[in-house]
């Protein structure tokens, strides 16, 4: 197709997009952990929620692993930006592994909090998705029966708890905020002394790429979201663009799985990227279409970050 013959097409590309500081700083731990230590490190699930970081990994002799027990003895194995439960770090220490912790200091500090409040006597709800490795974590720093998962607004009005003076939530960082205030609203109501965190526990990556995608749904006449399917945050910024102007949102995890006929008669794309997944897809996919539209790109930012996370001591400087 000559440039002449191709439709045009504005793409809204939303800021932020793509790595946070927390999956940056997951994905720098394994790579100084592979000098360091030189290859295999093992990292004991997907790192960060995307197959592109965890085959570029994979490539420079990372092994992902599901549990500690298929770890060599002596080798050393980095635990996953969603955190674990207490007992993994406490199996390592009892085998003697030499292991590197690169939970997200947000995920982290969810964890603090739970711990805080249980210390205190509070009842514990956890606002976040069943069987997410996050949600798996945070439940795991206490004594199983701790903390009550509740997903949704319906599970928030039905919950029975012991002691409505003794309560408090904290919440999973990569929920849908409108969401969210939805269901912390209804906690509110129904126990108007329950406490919260000081600070929302939606981290500032999650909150931000939410904004960035209201700002460009009502323009787009179509959404691309570039991410995992297993990706709670990148799956969160679909649902917000349909409720936010754009009923025709998609996940694509990279530009092969774009379906051009989906495209058809869209004069306007929205494109954006979650928080584990790299610019160098976004770039992917504007490539694709620079082969087959006349592009016009525009920035459409709502916010500049300036997040960085310290590396643990034994991989510092």
């Amino acid at each position: 197709m000559s440039p002449m013959a191709a439709p045009s097409l504005t793409v809204l590309l939303a800021g932020p997009r793509g790595f946070c500081a927390g999956v940056d700083r997951a994905i720098q731990i394994v790579e100084r952990a592979l000098g360091k230590y030189g290859a295999p490190v093992y990292v004991r699930h997907e790192i960060v929620h995307n197959r592109f970081v965890v085959e570029a990994l994979e490539a420079k002799g990372a092994v992902f692993v599901e549990e500690l027990e298929q770890v060599p003895g002596g080798a050393p194995v980095v635990f996953s930006a969603h955190g674990v439960p207490k007992d993994v770090p406490a199996e390592a220490e009892r085998r003697n592994m030499l292991y590197l912790d690169a939970t997200c200091p947000l995920v982290s500090k969810v964890h603090h909090e739970a711990e805080l409040h249980f210390e205190q006597g509070r009842q514990i709800i956890l606002v976040g998705h069943a069987g997410h490795p996050e949600v798996i974590g945070t439940m795991g720093q206490l004594p199983p029966g701790t903390i009550r998962l509740v997903e949704s607004a319906e599970q928030a009005e039905q919950i029975a708890v012991d002691d409505p003076e003794r309560l408090a939530y904290v919440t999973q960082t990569t929920l849908s905020v409108d969401d969210t205030a939805e269901i912390v609203g209804v906690l509110r109501r129904r126990f108007p002394r329950i406490r919260g965190p000081r600070k929302d526990d939606i981290c500032y990556a999650t909150t931000n790429r939410q904004e960035a995608v209201k700002a460009i749904a009502r323009r787009s006449d179509a959404l691309l979201v570039i991410g995992a399917p297993n990706s709670s945050n990148s799956r969160r910024l679909v649902e917000v663009a349909r409720r936010n102007g754009c009923a025709k949102a998609l996940l694509i995890q990279r530009a092969a799985e774009i379906d051009w006929a989906w495209l058809d008669g869209v004069g306007c794309l929205g494109l954006t990227a979650g928080a584990s997944a790299p610019e160098r897809l976004v770039e992917e996919v504007v490539d694709q279409l620079r082969q087959r539209y006349r592009l016009v790109i525009e920035e459409v930012s709502v916010t500049v970050e300036d997040v960085v996370f310290k590396l643990p001591r034994a991989l510092a400087g």
